[in-house]
């Protein structure tokens, strides 16, 4: 499901306890995941995910619980 941005953001805070620290530094870490080749962990087609930013396919997979504190141990 895609959503706005300012949802994004809002839900991708709540799993981080509102902590923007957190938040921050979990996007800096996916994002630097994704541009070594990770694969995104989200469910669209590929044509729409070439376009997105790497940040927003974080932001996303944060927001959708894929990407957590816990299950990201390159931090």
């Amino acid at each position: 499901m895609v959503m706005r941005t300012e949802q994004v953001i809002a839900e991708a805070l709540e799993r981080t306890e509102n902590d923007r620290y957190k938040l921050s530094v979990l996007v800096f870490a996916r994002v630097k995941e994704l541009g070594a080749g990770a694969q995104p962990l989200l469910n669209y087609p590929e044509d729409y995910l070439k376009r997105m930013e790497l940040c927003d396919i974080a932001l996303q997979e944060i927001a959708d619980g894929k990407v957590t504190l816990a299950n990201n141990l390159s931090i």
